[in-house]
């Protein structure tokens, strides 16, 4: 077995029972993978969390984001012929697609690293406008000078894209819209400029031609993205032959750029592996995990709400520790360790 994974003895460190709901007509149904964030010498958590409605007999209700972030209820009469609720995840009413779970990001705090707690005066964030009506996912933090660049997932009946907001604060947020737009996810921004640009990877999804790969954007601003190239495409036979897509902002060593990063099989079996880029030209893939560095083997990434799962897009970075915060099985937030060098190694270097 290839995994070098340290995991913490007292995972999972977070589990839904752990928060209550964002709303009184919701449950929450899972915790999954959170970005992470140092300020003001504290760890800092921005998780998903994904809530169901409290349903009422013979209605189906689903939840949207209104334009201001407010939870709209929409109820469908079971016995109504235009509803189609065969999914559990994702109904269909009257040709219009609506997902059973919405997600938004809820802020947390730890003084130690794995004990956390709400501080009410940081708000959380929630989908707001026609693109983010179906919510917010899987954010990734990058801090580069005095700001904080959030990108993550915005979900709507239009698709799946990337979105922005910055912050200095944690309290107050500039929205700056789609920056990748659909089907796009997964994306990472650097933490330093290059050659004076800004850097991401992102994962467009192109299922008939093409498939999930990873693709490295640069921007003059940030915001503006361009000159795409495809870094990492999936391997057949191996633990991401069917997806992958990067974790956290890049890692900078004497080495090159190191990306952890998520690889699925045909069987939804999520893995994590690890990518080198070169320093000075990121385009430039200089050694990739032929085994994967983290499998799903402890019992609480092998079960779940949805099993067989280790995800991150996540972390903090001590000398050669990272401190990896992850998802398990789409149901718990975990922790783990790795050694920068012992990673290197498995590269080859």
């Amino acid at each position: 077995m290839s995994d070098i994974a340290i995991r913490y003895r007292q995972n999972p460190i977070l589990s839904p029972n752990d928060l209550s709901p964002s709303n009184p007509n919701m449950i929450i149904e899972c915790l999954l993978n959170p970005g992470v964030f140092q300020f003001k010498d504290k760890i800092g958590l921005l998780v998903r969390v994904a809530e169901r409605t409290i349903q009422k007999e013979g209605f189906l209700t689903v939840p949207i984001y209104d334009d201001l972030g407010k939870v709209e209820l929409l109820n469908f009469k079971m016995d109504d012929p235009k509803l189609n609720a065969a999914d559990a995840r994702v109904i269909n009413y009257d040709g219009v697609d609506y997902l059973t779970t919405i997600s938004h990001l809820r802020v947390l705090f730890s003084d130690d690293g794995t004990h956390f707690y709400e501080n009410k005066s940081f708000p959380s964030l929630f989908g707001e406008g026609v693109y983010e009506s179906y919510g917010i996912e899987d954010c990734r933090v990058s801090k580069i000078d005095d700001a904080y660049y959030l990108t993550y997932t915005m979900v709507s009946p239009n698709g799946v894209g990337v979105g922005l907001r910055t912050t200095n604060d944690w309290k107050t947020f500039d929205k700056k819209g789609m920056i990748f737009s659909p089907h796009n996810k997964d994306c990472a921004i650097f933490e330093e400029k290059i050659n004076g640009k800004y850097y991401a990877l992102h994962r467009p999804s192109s299922p008939e031609l093409g498939g999930n790969y990873i693709w490295l954007a640069e921007s003059p601003d940030g915001c503006h993205w361009g000159n795409h190239k495809c870094i990492a495409k999936t391997r057949s036979g191996k633990f991401d032959s069917k997806r992958l897509g990067a974790g956290a902002a890049p890692i900078k060593t004497e080495k090159g750029w190191l990306e952890i990063y998520h690889g699925a099989t045909e069987g939804n079996r999520y893995c994590l592996g690890a990518i080198l880029m070169d320093l000075y030209d990121p385009s430039i893939v200089i050694a990739r995990s032929e085994q994967p560095i983290m499998e799903p083997i402890a019992e609480y990434e092998r079960t779940g709400f949805f099993g067989n799962v280790v995800f991150t897009n996540g972390h903090i970075v001590d000398g050669d520790t990272i401190r990896m915060y992850y998802g398990a099985s789409d149901e718990h937030v975990c922790l783990a360790d790795f050694s920068i060098k012992d990673i290197l190694k498995t590269l080859g270097l």
